[in-house]
C-alpha cells in the first residue's frame, strides 16, 4: 500500500486520494484550515450568532436547541460553547448503547451539573442490544451498527417531537478524507446519516437478520423521522465545527481544567491517546481492530494523523505509534465475546470474510499485509477454509431472504 507522506494514512483510508507529492487529500484540505486567520473565524461567528437570532425570534419550544452528547470532551465543547457561552437553554440528548467506560459513565452523568440543560438519556433494552451486536457484526463487520444508529437517529426525534428549532452536532468530518473546504457550510442531512453512519443498512434490513429474533418494536428507537415531521418542526442540524475552530487536544485541556473531565485512567491497548471514546469500549478496541481487518489500518493511524497536521506530534512519532498499536488485538475482545455469548472462533471466522484483497493474503496460511514500514508482517493463522467463507457470504448476502 502506498501512505501519505505527510501523516501515515495509507491510500485505502476513506475516499482519500493523493497528489503527484504523494500527499493525501484530507492533509490538503487541514492545511487549508490551518491556514485560516482569526479575522475568517470571527466572521464565522457572527454568522453563527445570526443564525442563532433568526432561528431564535419566532421559537415556540422551552429550548433553544439539542445538543447530541455522549458525554466525551467534543460534547462538553459543544455545550460549554452553546450554554455558557452564549446561555442557551439546551436539551441535551445522548443515545445509551451499554458501551461506557467507567469515566465515560462519570462525564456524562455530570453534564446536568455543569451546565443549565436538562439531559434525556435513551437506550434499546439490553437483550436488543446483544441481539443487534450480533447482528451488525455478522451483516456488516460491524457489532457499533446499532451505536450509530442511536446517534443518529434519537437527536432528530427528540427535536421533531419537541419542536427545537436546532441540533448542534460537533466537529465535520473533512480531517477524515478531505471532502469538504473551508468555505463550505456542512449541515447534517438524512443522506449522510444513512450513508456514512448507517452503513447503507436500516432498522428493516436488522429485523429481516434470521438468526436473531428482532421485531418492529425492538426498533422504534431507530425509526427516522419522515420529511413531512422534519418540515413541520422547522428543525435544522448544523455543526460547531462550521463556526469555531475544531482542536480535540485543545478541547480536551480546556473542559478537563473547567469542567474536571475525566480522561481513562487505563490507557488504550490501540491507541495512545487517553480522551477519546470513552462512551464506547469497543470503539478504540475491537470495533476498530475490525477496521484494521478491514483496511489495513487502525484507530492509532486516525490519531496520529490528526495530531500530525495539528503539529502535536511529528510523522516519525505518528508512525512509531501505528507500529505499536494498530496490529494489536485488544482484550475488550473477550468482554465482547462474553457479552453476546459467542466464542473466538465466532469472531476471527466473520471477521476475515471482511479482509480486503488489496491489503491483505494469504501465505502458508496465515494472513500477511504489507506495514507502513516496508515489509511484510504477518497477523495470524488463517481460521477458516475458503468454502466455509464462500458459505458464509451466500448466507449474508441472502439475509432477507
Amino acid at each position: 500500500m502506498k501512505y501519505c507522506t505527510r501523516c501515515v494514512y495509507p491510500e485505502i483510508a476513506v475516499n482519500l486520494n493523493f497528489d503527484d507529492q504523494g500527499v493525501c487529500s484530507s492533509c490538503k484540505t487541514a492545511e487549508k484550515f490551518n491556514s485560516l486567520t482569526e479575522e475568517f473565524w470571527e466572521k464565522r461567528r457572527k454568522i453563527f450568532e445570526n443564525i442563532l437570532e433568526e432561528r431564535l425570534k419566532s421559537n415556540t419550544s422551552n429550548y433553544d436547541c439539542v445538543i447530541p452528547v455522549s458525554g466525551g470532551k467534543d460534547s462538553y465543547f459543544q455545550a460549554h460553547i452553546l450554554c455558557e457561552i452564549y446561555n442557551l437553554k439546551a436539551l441535551l440528548v445522548t443515545y445509551h448503547g451499554n458501551n461506557y467506560l467507567p469515566e465515560g459513565d462519570y462525564n456524562r452523568d455530570m453534564m446536568r451539573h455543569h451546565f443549565n440543560s436538562d439531559h434525556i438519556v435513551w437506550g434499546p433494552s439490553i437483550n436488543v442490544l446483544k441481539k443487534l451486536n450480533r447482528v451488525g457484526f455478522e451483516l456488516m463487520g460491524d457489532m457499533n451498527w446499532q451505536n450509530h444508529c442511536g446517534i443518529f437517529t434519537a437527536p432528530i426525534e427528540i427535536a421533531t417531537k419537541f419542536k427545537i428549532p436546532l441540533i448542534f452536532w460537533g466537529e465535520i468530518a473533512w480531517d477524515i478524507s478531505g471532502m469538504f473546504n473551508p468555505e463550505d457550510f456542512i449541515e447534517f442531512s438524512a443522506r449522510v446519516r444513512h450513508e456514512h453512519g448507517l452503513r447503507g443498512y436500516e432498522w428493516k434490513d436488522l429485523i429481516s437478520y434470521k438468526s436473531e429474533d428482532l421485531n418492529e418494536k425492538d426498533m422504534v428507537w431507530a425509526k427516522y423521522p419522515s420529511d413531512i415531521e422534519i418540515i413541520k418542526s422547522g428543525v435544522r442540524g448544523l455543526y460547531i465545527g462550521n463556526f469555531f475552530k475544531w482542536d480535540a487536544n485543545k478541547h480536551f485541556e480546556l473542559v478537563k481544567k473547567k469542567y474536571n473531565w475525566k480522561e481513562s485512567e487505563k490507557p488504550f491497548e490501540r491507541t495512545y491517546r487517553k480522551f477519546s471514546n470513552l462512551d464506547d469500549r469497543y470503539e478504540n478496541g475491537i470495533h476498530d481492530l475490525l477496521k484494521f481487518i478491514k483496511f489495513g489500518y487502525g484507530r492509532s493511524s486516525d490519531h496520529a494523523s490528526k495530531d500530525i497536521r495539528d503539529g502535536h506530534i511529528s510523522r516519525t512519532e505518528g508512525i512509531e505509534y501505528v507500529k505499536k498499536y494498530d496490529h494489536i488485538v485488544s482484550s475488550d475482545l473477550d468482554y465482547w465475546l462474553k457479552y453476546v455469548n459467542r466464542d473466538q472462533n465466532y469472531f476471527w471466522s466473520i471477521a476475515d470474510t471482511f479482509r480486503d484483497p488489496r491489503v491483505w493474503n494469504i501465505q502458508d496460511n496465515v494472513w500477511v499485509k504489507e506495514t507502513i514500514w516496508g515489509k511484510k508482517e504477518s497477523y495470524g493463522k488463517v481460521e477458516l477454509d475458503h468454502k466455509q467463507i464462500q458459505n458464509f457470504l451466500i448466507k449474508r448476502k441472502n439475509h432477507h431472504i
